[in-house]
Protein backbone atom coordinates (compact mmCIF):
# COMPACT_ATOMS: atom_id res chain seq x y z
CA UNK A 1 0.00 0.00 0.00
CA UNK A 2 0.89 3.64 -0.77
CA UNK A 3 1.00 6.24 2.31
CA UNK A 4 0.12 9.26 0.35
CA UNK A 5 0.61 12.53 2.33
CA UNK A 6 -1.20 15.65 2.33
CA UNK A 7 0.76 18.76 4.20
CA UNK A 8 -1.52 21.56 4.46
CA UNK A 9 -1.08 24.58 6.19
CA UNK A 10 -3.84 24.17 8.53
CA UNK A 11 -3.80 20.17 9.15
CA UNK A 12 -1.96 17.29 7.69
CA UNK A 13 -3.64 14.12 6.31
CA UNK A 14 -2.33 10.58 6.21
CA UNK A 15 -3.74 8.48 4.12
CA UNK A 16 -3.23 4.33 3.12
CA UNK A 17 -4.11 3.96 -0.98
CA UNK A 18 -4.76 0.98 -2.65
CA UNK A 19 -4.45 2.41 -6.35
CA UNK A 20 -6.80 5.09 -6.35
CA UNK A 21 -8.98 3.96 -3.25
CA UNK A 22 -8.17 5.20 0.27
CA UNK A 23 -8.05 2.33 2.49
CA UNK A 24 -7.53 4.51 5.57
CA UNK A 25 -6.61 8.30 6.14
CA UNK A 26 -6.13 10.12 9.57
CA UNK A 27 -5.34 13.86 10.22
CA UNK A 28 -3.50 15.88 12.01
CA UNK A 29 -2.26 19.30 12.68
CA UNK A 30 0.51 20.54 10.82
CA UNK A 31 3.25 21.52 13.30
CA UNK A 32 7.00 21.67 11.92
CA UNK A 33 8.27 21.18 14.67
CA UNK A 34 7.07 17.82 15.01
CA UNK A 35 9.73 15.23 14.41
CA UNK A 36 9.68 12.00 12.38
CA UNK A 37 9.93 9.67 15.49
CA UNK A 38 6.77 11.75 16.72
CA UNK A 39 4.66 11.14 13.82
CA UNK A 40 5.39 6.90 13.84
CA UNK A 41 4.47 6.67 17.07
CA UNK A 42 1.19 8.48 16.56
CA UNK A 43 0.84 7.01 12.93
CA UNK A 44 1.70 3.07 14.39
CA UNK A 45 -0.59 3.25 17.03
CA UNK A 46 -3.80 4.35 14.18
CA UNK A 47 -1.75 1.81 12.04
CA UNK A 48 -2.58 -0.89 14.50
CA UNK A 49 -6.13 -0.14 15.53
CA UNK A 50 -7.25 -0.36 11.46
CA UNK A 51 -5.16 -3.57 12.11
CA UNK A 52 -2.32 -2.98 9.14
CA UNK A 53 1.38 -3.69 9.63
CA UNK A 54 3.44 -0.83 9.28
CA UNK A 55 5.40 -3.56 6.83
CA UNK A 56 2.49 -3.56 4.37
CA UNK A 57 3.61 0.37 3.50
CA UNK A 58 5.58 0.12 0.54
CA UNK A 59 6.04 3.67 -0.73
CA UNK A 60 5.45 7.23 0.46
CA UNK A 61 4.34 10.20 -1.39
CA UNK A 62 4.02 13.71 0.08
CA UNK A 63 2.74 16.85 -1.37
CA UNK A 64 3.13 19.93 0.81
CA UNK A 65 2.22 23.72 0.97
CA UNK A 66 4.36 23.95 4.01
CA UNK A 67 8.26 23.47 3.21
CA UNK A 68 9.42 23.85 6.82
CA UNK A 69 7.10 20.42 7.61
CA UNK A 70 9.33 18.50 4.74
CA UNK A 71 12.38 17.44 6.46
CA UNK A 72 10.66 15.94 9.20
CA UNK A 73 7.94 13.78 6.97
CA UNK A 74 11.09 12.62 4.59
CA UNK A 75 12.60 11.69 7.49
CA UNK A 76 10.01 9.30 8.71
CA UNK A 77 9.75 7.90 5.26
CA UNK A 78 13.22 6.81 5.14
CA UNK A 79 13.72 5.94 8.71
CA UNK A 80 10.53 4.35 9.22
CA UNK A 81 8.93 3.13 6.14
CA UNK A 82 12.40 1.63 4.25
CA UNK A 83 13.21 4.12 1.60
CA UNK A 84 12.73 7.82 0.11
CA UNK A 85 9.56 9.50 -0.54
CA UNK A 86 8.56 10.83 -3.92
CA UNK A 87 8.08 14.53 -3.29
CA UNK A 88 4.81 15.74 -6.04
CA UNK A 89 5.85 18.22 -8.06
CA UNK A 90 9.71 17.96 -7.67
CA UNK A 91 10.26 17.40 -11.15
CA UNK A 92 7.85 19.12 -12.94
CA UNK A 93 3.93 18.86 -13.25
CA UNK A 94 2.47 16.68 -16.04
CA UNK A 95 0.27 19.44 -17.62
CA UNK A 96 0.73 22.83 -19.06
CA UNK A 97 0.92 25.87 -16.80
CA UNK A 98 -0.82 28.78 -18.43
CA UNK A 99 0.03 31.14 -16.05
CA UNK A 100 2.12 34.12 -15.32
CA UNK A 101 4.10 32.43 -12.49
CA UNK A 102 3.92 28.84 -12.78
CA UNK A 103 6.40 27.94 -10.44
CA UNK A 104 4.13 29.41 -7.71
CA UNK A 105 1.14 26.93 -8.14
CA UNK A 106 0.84 24.94 -4.54
CA UNK A 107 1.11 21.21 -4.72
CA UNK A 108 -2.63 20.62 -3.63
CA UNK A 109 -4.07 22.74 -6.13
CA UNK A 110 -1.34 21.15 -8.92
CA UNK A 111 -2.58 17.33 -7.60
CA UNK A 112 -6.37 18.59 -7.64
CA UNK A 113 -5.94 19.50 -11.28
CA UNK A 114 -4.02 15.80 -12.44
CA UNK A 115 -6.99 14.43 -10.48
CA UNK A 116 -9.89 16.31 -11.69
CA UNK A 117 -8.85 16.33 -15.10
CA UNK A 118 -8.50 12.14 -15.05
CA UNK A 119 -11.73 11.77 -13.61
CA UNK A 120 -13.73 14.85 -16.20
CA UNK A 121 -13.35 15.96 -19.39
CA UNK A 122 -14.13 19.45 -20.70
CA UNK A 123 -13.21 22.79 -18.71
CA UNK A 124 -13.46 22.20 -14.56
CA UNK A 125 -13.61 24.35 -11.87
CA UNK A 126 -12.21 22.84 -8.75
CA UNK A 127 -13.10 24.77 -5.70
CA UNK A 128 -11.11 23.79 -2.46
CA UNK A 129 -11.93 24.39 0.84
CA UNK A 130 -8.86 24.63 3.07
CA UNK A 131 -7.30 27.00 5.03
CA UNK A 132 -7.87 29.33 2.25
CA UNK A 133 -10.89 28.69 -0.07
CA UNK A 134 -9.10 27.96 -3.97
CA UNK A 135 -11.11 28.49 -7.00
CA UNK A 136 -9.46 26.77 -10.12
CA UNK A 137 -9.82 26.48 -13.47
CA UNK A 138 -8.77 23.61 -15.61
CA UNK A 139 -9.88 23.79 -19.62
CA UNK A 140 -10.46 20.93 -21.71
CA UNK A 141 -6.73 20.26 -22.32
CA UNK A 142 -6.02 19.64 -18.89
CA UNK A 143 -3.74 22.64 -18.52
CA UNK A 144 -4.09 24.98 -15.86
CA UNK A 145 -5.25 28.56 -16.70
CA UNK A 146 -5.67 30.23 -13.19
CA UNK A 147 -7.84 30.70 -10.48
CA UNK A 148 -8.58 33.01 -7.17
CA UNK A 149 -7.62 32.69 -3.56
CA UNK A 150 -9.86 33.88 -1.07
CA UNK A 151 -9.93 33.55 2.91
CA UNK A 152 -10.92 30.64 4.10
CA UNK A 153 -14.23 30.54 5.93
CA UNK A 154 -12.41 29.57 9.47
CA UNK A 155 -10.08 32.57 8.79
CA UNK A 156 -13.27 34.86 8.24
CA UNK A 157 -14.70 34.20 11.16
CA UNK A 158 -11.33 34.42 13.39
CA UNK A 159 -10.84 37.69 11.61
CA UNK A 160 -14.17 38.90 12.55
CA UNK A 161 -14.06 37.66 16.58
CA UNK A 162 -10.31 38.90 16.63
CA UNK A 163 -11.30 42.41 15.35
CA UNK A 164 -14.24 42.74 17.37
CA UNK A 165 -13.82 42.79 21.28
CA UNK A 166 -17.48 41.75 22.14
CA UNK A 167 -18.27 39.20 19.66
CA UNK A 168 -18.57 35.66 20.84
CA UNK A 169 -16.44 32.89 19.04
CA UNK A 170 -18.59 30.33 17.62
CA UNK A 171 -19.04 27.00 15.34
CA UNK A 172 -19.10 27.01 11.61
CA UNK A 173 -22.56 24.99 11.05
CA UNK A 174 -24.46 24.91 7.92
CA UNK A 175 -28.30 25.75 9.20
CA UNK A 176 -30.72 22.78 10.31
CA UNK A 177 -34.11 24.28 9.83
CA UNK A 178 -33.78 28.13 10.15
CA UNK A 179 -32.78 29.51 6.52
CA UNK A 180 -33.91 33.00 7.47
CA UNK A 181 -31.12 35.38 6.73
CA UNK A 182 -32.48 38.03 9.23
CA UNK A 183 -31.11 37.22 12.47
CA UNK A 184 -32.43 38.07 15.81
CA UNK A 185 -29.76 37.69 18.03
CA UNK A 186 -26.10 38.27 17.49
CA UNK A 187 -25.00 34.66 17.44
CA UNK A 188 -27.48 34.33 14.70
CA UNK A 189 -26.67 36.93 12.85
CA UNK A 190 -23.20 36.07 13.03
CA UNK A 191 -23.91 32.46 11.75
CA UNK A 192 -25.87 34.12 8.85
CA UNK A 193 -22.73 36.66 8.43
CA UNK A 194 -19.93 33.84 7.84
CA UNK A 195 -22.08 31.34 6.11
CA UNK A 196 -25.00 32.88 4.23
CA UNK A 197 -22.15 35.71 3.45
CA UNK A 198 -19.47 32.60 2.07
CA UNK A 199 -22.28 30.63 0.03
CA UNK A 200 -23.07 34.21 -1.52
CA UNK A 201 -19.52 34.38 -2.22
CA UNK A 202 -19.15 31.05 -3.67
CA UNK A 203 -22.17 31.38 -6.10
CA UNK A 204 -20.82 34.97 -7.07
CA UNK A 205 -17.31 34.06 -7.80
CA UNK A 206 -18.32 30.57 -9.72
CA UNK A 207 -20.82 32.66 -11.92
CA UNK A 208 -18.41 35.21 -12.79
CA UNK A 209 -15.73 32.76 -13.87
CA UNK A 210 -18.12 30.46 -15.93
CA UNK A 211 -19.33 33.75 -17.53
CA UNK A 212 -15.54 34.38 -18.95
CA UNK A 213 -15.05 30.95 -19.86
CA UNK A 214 -17.79 31.60 -22.10
CA UNK A 215 -18.61 27.26 -22.69
CA UNK A 216 -19.79 24.59 -20.14
CA UNK A 217 -17.74 24.07 -17.19
CA UNK A 218 -17.86 21.15 -14.39
CA UNK A 219 -17.35 22.46 -11.02
CA UNK A 220 -16.08 20.35 -8.77
CA UNK A 221 -15.43 20.80 -4.47
CA UNK A 222 -12.55 19.62 -2.31
CA UNK A 223 -11.36 20.11 1.22
CA UNK A 224 -12.44 18.95 4.65
CA UNK A 225 -15.26 21.34 4.69
CA UNK A 226 -17.03 21.40 1.06
CA UNK A 227 -20.07 19.27 2.90
CA UNK A 228 -20.53 22.09 5.10
CA UNK A 229 -22.06 23.66 1.77
CA UNK A 230 -23.68 20.74 -0.11
CA UNK A 231 -26.92 21.11 0.87
CA UNK A 232 -27.15 25.37 0.55
CA UNK A 233 -26.41 25.75 -2.81
CA UNK A 234 -26.46 24.43 -6.15
CA UNK A 235 -23.14 25.68 -7.31
CA UNK A 236 -21.21 22.24 -7.67
CA UNK A 237 -22.25 19.59 -9.84
CA UNK A 238 -19.71 17.09 -7.87
CA UNK A 239 -18.47 16.76 -4.22
CA UNK A 240 -14.86 14.69 -4.39
CA UNK A 241 -13.42 14.39 -0.94
CA UNK A 242 -10.58 12.68 -1.83
CA UNK A 243 -9.18 14.80 -5.01
CA UNK A 244 -5.88 15.89 -3.42
CA UNK A 245 -5.14 12.28 -2.20
CA UNK A 246 -5.94 10.74 -5.78
CA UNK A 247 -4.05 13.51 -7.33
CA UNK A 248 -0.78 11.94 -4.81
CA UNK A 249 -1.36 8.43 -5.76
CA UNK A 250 -1.82 9.36 -9.79
CA UNK A 251 2.04 11.18 -9.26
CA UNK A 252 3.23 7.76 -7.34
CA UNK A 253 2.41 5.60 -10.51
CA UNK A 254 3.36 8.06 -13.42
CA UNK A 255 6.90 8.03 -11.42
CA UNK A 256 7.08 4.28 -11.12
CA UNK A 257 5.57 3.64 -15.25
CA UNK A 258 8.30 6.13 -16.16
CA UNK A 259 11.05 4.50 -14.08
CA UNK A 260 10.07 1.22 -15.62
CA UNK A 261 10.08 2.55 -18.97
CA UNK A 262 13.40 4.10 -18.66
CA UNK A 263 16.49 2.69 -20.64
CA UNK A 264 18.90 0.43 -18.65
Amino acid sequence: MLLAIDAGNTNIVFALMDGREVRARWRIATDARRTADEYVVWLSQLLALEGIDRASVTGVVIGTVVPRALHNLRMLATKYFGGEPMIAGEGGWPFRLDVEEPQNLGADRALNVIAAHAAHGGDLIVVDFGTATTFDLIDYTGAYKGGIIAPGINLSLDALVTAAAKLPRIAIEAPSQNLSVIGRNTIDQMHIGIFWGYVAMIEGLIARMKAEVGRPVTVIATGGLATLFERHTGAFDRIEHDLTLVGLAMEWERAHIQGERAPA
